[in-house]
């Protein structure tokens, strides 16, 4: 295993395949930034590319592309509170407002030195699984997957801001918009009010742009003023900060990217998932949750760092038995077989040189990214000080287009400026509108596992070792989120006594 892990680096290291892996951090770097281009629809027009290629080169263009974009999408998340992709959403809770206090340097630094052990944390996950995949992947079925929506779910109690009951409304309401389209089971459209653009469903990214990015620019129209409300735009400071506010959370650095990893592994259950599920985990176990969603460390640790981990967790699958764990894995699928490899057994014998290349691969990639991207970080950072007036046009554009390429779709735009007006009242009367999101993004994996589980084991999976062992966790986060509740209630009534 010790000379395949060599071989991989070496190969990873000549000159053909880091070019090709500096000009896929190239494309990925550009297109990253753009809400609504994500890694995926990226690799997607690359992919005819790599007719040609040996895979290890293909693989490094790919991979290279994919695990930038994972990073640079975090970047309009924290300057303008616009996710760069679906994934990138949970940093906007806090890196924004950081952002908004004139920290956008500090926000970056910590979204780049999160990222990079991330990612690491998530290769060495994909190297250390080599030998013991298959029984891991095994385990799951789809009453374990329908159980850890439901435990996803619980989520929404502790990132609802102290307000569980409304947090609880806007999840069955992002649980009902993820109805819309056609019943998978029965073949009948389903709330699309004679739309056939409805039919294929709610697409995630128009909303999420919708909800965060619509709010910011109204902001930005209405006050005219800067992003930053404070300091100082000729000197951007806090870059190094953010590196060394990484390193002294350490320990949240780990706990969200084995979160990321471990969620990768699983197939079919998205990178916005994982985010969550590791955001709210951070402020349930953190000594001063008050502060997430007003510029949190923590938070934004926990948001950053699972994203490119979840990206090397949802390869083990793919490389174990051909499932892609996500969009771009399946995308990565295709150029496994472009260039002669079958995923399965053979990657783990004949080619286990490959595999261990994709793990140098990720590592080396988002080490370029960090040492090409902090010379641009102050500048970036200085764009949080320009006049909102001169942002605004700029912002607009940004938002339609990323609204309507990812499916050429005006309805993606209209889609999106209702959840902008959405957003906006949410934003006015003081709702929390992750929780929406996360019925979204949960409610369609939800009533899949639920079908399957039913229709293959009739409800004999409600004893299923691992679903009682979901079940439990569910519970515990149930009353645990219930205590701190009667904790902050109590707290009200003695500061109003």
């Amino acid at each position: 295993m010790l000379d395949a892990a060599l071989s991989g680096l070496l190969q990873v290291l000549s000159p053909d395949a880091m070019g090709l892996m500096l000009i896929g951090i190239a494309i990925g770097f550009a297109v990253g930034v753009l809400p609504g281009l994500g890694g995926a629809v990226t690799m997607a027009l690359m992919l005819p590319f790599t007719y040609g290629m040996q895979p290890i080169q293909a693989f490094a263009f790919l991979l290279g592309m994919k695990v930038v974009t994972s990073t640079t999408g975090d970047v309009t998340s924290v300057l303008f509170g616009i996710p760069g992709e679906p994934t990138s959403a949970a940093t906007v809770l806090d890196g924004h407002p950081m952002a908004r206090k004139g920290q956008a340097g500090r926000a970056l630094g910590i979204v780049l030195a999160s990222s990079l052990f991330g990612a690491i944390i998530g290769a060495l996950v994909l190297a250390a699984s080599i030998p013991f995949i298959r029984p891991i992947v095994l385990a799951f079925g789809p009453p374990e997957f329908f159980m850890l929506t439901v435990v996803g779910l619980t989520f929404i109690a502790s990132l609802s801001q102290g307000q569980m009951v409304k947090g609880m409304l806007l999840g069955v309401l992002g649980l009902m918009l993820a109805l819309v389209g056609i019943d998978p089971q029965a073949g009948v459209p389903r709330y699309t009010f004679g739309y056939l653009e409805l039919w294929d469903g709610i697409d995630i990214i128009p909303i999420v742009i919708g909800l965060f990015g619509g709010p910011e620019i109204l902001q930005l129209m209405l006050s005219k003023n800067s992003i930053a409300s404070s300091g100082n735009s000729q000197k951007i400071e806090g870059v190094g900060a953010g590196l060394i506010d990484t390193l002294r959370h350490w320990k949240s650095v780990i706990t969200a990217g084995a979160i990321g990893a471990g969620i990768g592994v699983i197939p079919g259950v998205g990178g916005s998932v994982a985010q969550f599920i590791a955001y709210g985990h951070a402020k349930q176990v953190s000594k001063t949750p008050e502060e997430f969603g007003k510029g949190s460390v923590e938070g934004l640790i926990a948001a950053a760092g699972n994203n490119n981990a979840k990206e090397s967790g949802s390869l083990v699958p793919m490389i174990a038995f051909g499932l892609p764990g996500s969009v771009s894995t399946a995308i990565l699928l295709n150029a496994f077989l472009v260039t002669g490899i079958n995923p399965g057994p053979e990657m783990l014998t004949t080619h286990l040189d490959v595999t261990f290349s994709m793990v140098w691969i990720a590592i080396i990639a988002n080490i370029i990214v960090v040492l090409i991207a902090l010379p641009l970080l102050r500048p970036l950072a200085r764009l949080t000080f320009t006049e909102g007036p001169v942002l605004v046009p700029f912002l607009i554009i940004l938002v339609v287009l990323g609204a309507y390429s990812e499916n050429n779709s005006m309805m993606d735009v209209w889609v999106m400026l209702g959840a902008a007006v959405f957003g906006v009242i949410c934003l006015r009367w003081n709702w929390p509108r992750v929780p929406l999101l996360l019925g979204l993004v949960l409610g369609d994996l939800c009533e899949r596992y639920l079908f399957l589980s039913n229709s293959l084991y009739g409800w004999s999976w409600v004893q299923r070792p691992l679903v009682l062992l979901f079940a439990a966790m569910t519970l515990l986060i149930f009353i645990r989120a219930g205590w701190h509740g009667v904790k902050h209630w109590r707290q009200l009534r003695r500061e109003h006594a």
